[in-house]
């Protein structure tokens, strides 16, 4: 059992959990909870830790063991309960957390679905944004999310926790460069759409039934004009009132539900 603060694998832990450069070299990420546990894919899990408190119930023991992390597993540790509320970023620890690898899913995979819809973010940095959008895009049945590097680590705690578990499951690059990926997305027949304040055309005149990728800009200063003049199509989503914009996860679940019902009525 692990009883010090200073033990190496704590260490280890709080490094992962405050800074992406530890993240990005180790290639691991964090998550907490039961939730997060029970959905994380089997084989990439590095490391499992769980409160003495949390291992006293006979059914958490019991669902640990089911995925291959019983007493006995040398992937999986017991943390005295102090430890590990210092471990927590939650208030309210659960008592399980564990170490998960890191997948880049690659844009030709991305393209392999008969009518592609790519969700690809530019500057975003909020973490709540860019969770929302990966767990939004599950339900819409986005094809991949694409973020260039100067997003918000996709890995940082706040937006694990946002995802609700779509992390493991929505396939996601990080580029250096959004112009890098365009040529191939216009040789495979993507259609590129910005969401602008200049659109010529509402966002619901348009038709998304073909393969799609809709870039969303920062919170603040929305999209470069770099990347809004390579556009095929700007759109605009209308505005009552005095707002000028909406929130960035808002905007782009507007695009991507729109989009899907489109698909559906095809269907």
């Amino acid at each position: 059992m692990i009883t010090s603060m200073s033990n190496a694998q704590i260490k280890h832990i709080q490094q992962l959990m405050k800074k992406a450069k530890a993240r990005r070299e180790s290639g691991l990420f964090v998550v907490e909870g039961m939730k997060m546990f029970r959905e994380a894919p089997k084989d990439r899990i590095e490391k499992v830790y769980a409160s003495t408190s949390f291992l006293e119930s006979g059914d958490n023991r019991a669902v640990l063991e089911e995925k291959g992390f019983g007493s006995e597993s040398p992937d999986m540790e017991e943390v005295d309960d102090k430890v590990f509320r210092s471990l927590s970023d939650t208030v309210t620890p659960q008592g399980i957390l564990c170490l998960v690898r890191q997948v880049d899913t690659p844009l030709s995979a991305m393209l392999e679905a008969r009518q592609p819809l790519l969700m690809i973010l530019e500057d975003l940095q909020d973490p709540g944004n860019l969770g929302t959008i990966l767990r939004t895009g599950e339900g819409a049945g986005v094809s991949g999310v694409i973020l260039n590097k100067n997003c918000v680590d996709l890995y940082n705690p706040k937006v694990i926790r946002s995802t609700m578990g779509s992390v493991y499951r929505m396939p996601v690059l990080t580029v250096d460069s959004i112009s890098d990926i365009l040529p191939e997305l216009k040789k495979q027949g993507v259609r590129t759409y910005a969401a602008h304040l200049r659109g010529e055309h509402f966002y619901d005149q348009e038709d998304f039934r073909g393969k799609t990728a809709f870039f969303i800009g920062n919170e603040g200063n929305g999209l470069s004009d770099e990347l809004s003049g390579q556009a095929d199509c700007l759109i605009k989503i209308p505005m009552q009132g005095q707002v000028e914009s909406l929130n960035a996860a808002m905007a782009a679940g507007i695009l991507m539900y729109e989009t899907s019902r489109q698909r559906r009525k095809v269907l």
